[in-house]
């Protein structure tokens, strides 16, 4: 490995880019995002790796470039936030229906209105069904390390698909964290150069993306949820040798001090490392309380997630984004769905917490534990809403 350097991870990001030889960047700039193009851009310009930096005017515009560059073959990234990744809402499902392996990472932040420029995750939510595999790092070494596994991922032959990392707004992007750097030569060794399926080329002209009538198009998108799904395999087998090759291994869940805990906390992102303090002010007091940390968002992991929690009689999801009119936050709505049918599931506390980048404590994650524990039925709440 490289040696450990102090870094603002949303530069971090870009160095790991550009560890992975792409050939093209399009990239709009947007707060909390903005340092990670910005830095990128510097990249390019300095001629430190052989690539184009598209300017562009708006964030539909960038990935709208990404999908034509990645067409032709080429290794492509992006980056947005919030309403920029609102923005590209129209062209995420097109990107993942052609089979197209972009790499985006995305600066969580709230979406406006009213505006606000600070961390949840009501941008990626609005987005899961846009048929993208969707990861969630907790630190800045997650970050460069997924930053690299999602391109070897995305343009493996049986996965075909476009990713986006999830990297929590300011809370992570602007933290200056050590980091270790894999050397260029060990990301080339885990990295193969790009081999597309297909790409565009004026000496060989092919279709992508074409009209779909409706006695087909049902088929296509069972086809695209079943390629989804199948990927799983494949980013864990590709976790696995990131791991053998450095050290760090990755799951589609992880679990802190689970075994034998009878109430789980359920985090995804940068949360996760401020609740595992609180299990262990909670386990000195003889509390049986574990974590529990949702990296793979998509492709769902039920199996690990039924595996993760056996045994306990509590799961308090931590949602930071909320499905308005519904029953709760998109995380515990669609656990409580998923685990219905099984017998002996946990009771499933689900909390709205640290939405629009609101400080969530140690000691609120053992406030609402206890507050958990108080609950008689299943249904959500807001935690530190002041009505």
């Amino acid at each position: 490995m490289g040696k450990r350097v102090g870094m603002e991870v949303a530069i971090a990001a870009s160095e790991a880019v550009a560890l992975c030889n792409i050939d093209v960047a399009a990239v709009y700039p947007i707060t909390p995002q903005s340092h990670m193009a910005e830095h990128l851009a510097d990249i390019i310009h300095d001629g430190r790796i052989d690539a184009e930096f598209i300017t562009v005017e708006s964030e539909h515009s960038s990935i709208s470039a990404c999908a034509g560059a990645s067409a032709t073959g080429a290794r492509v990234y992006t980056a947005t936030s919030s309403q920029g990744l609102m923005y590209m809402h129209e062209i995420l499902p097109i990107v993942s229906a052609m089979r197209l392996p972009v790499v985006m990472g995305n600066a969580n932040r709230a979406v406006s209105g009213p505006l606000n420029i600070w961390n949840d995750h009501t941008d990626i939510m609005p987005q899961r069904d846009s048929g993208w595999i969707c990861m969630f790092a907790e630190n800045g070494q997650e970050v460069v390390d997924m930053t690299i596994q999602s391109f070897k991922i995305a343009e493996h032959p049986d996965v075909m698909l476009p990713i986006v990392l999830n990297i929590d707004g300011f809370q992570l992007t602007h933290m200056i964290e050590p980091l270790e750097f894999p050397t260029q030569k060990e990301v080339n060794k885990f990295l193969p150069p790009r081999k597309p399926f297909a790409s565009l080329h004026p000496d060989n002209p092919i279709s992508m993306g074409c009209f779909n009538t409706p006695d087909i198009y049902a088929e296509t998108m069972k086809a695209k949820d079943t390629a989804l799904h199948n990927s799983k395999k494949t980013i864990v087998k590709i976790w696995k040798e990131w791991g053998k090759q450095f050290g760090r291994t990755y799951k589609p869940v992880e679990t802190y001090r689970a075994k034998g805990a009878d109430t789980l906390i359920l985090t995804m992102g940068s949360m996760g490392e401020t609740a595992s303090i609180a299990v262990d002010e909670l386990r000195k007091k003889g509390a049986a309380v574990g974590l529990v940390r949702l990296r793979l968002w998509r492709p769902f992991p039920l199996d690990e997630l039924r595996a993760a929690i056996k045994g306990c009689k509590t799961l308090i999801v931590m949602d930071r984004a909320i499905s308005f009119g519904g029953a709760g936050g998109p995380v515990g709505t669609e656990i409580k769905s998923l685990l219905y049918h099984d017998k002996g599931r946990p009771r499933i506390v689900d909390f709205i917490m640290g939405l629009g980048g609101r400080d969530v404590t140690v000691n609120d994650f053992i406030a609402m534990v206890e507050r958990a524990k108080k609950k008689k039925d299943e249904t959500y709440e807001y935690y530190g809403v002041r009505e």
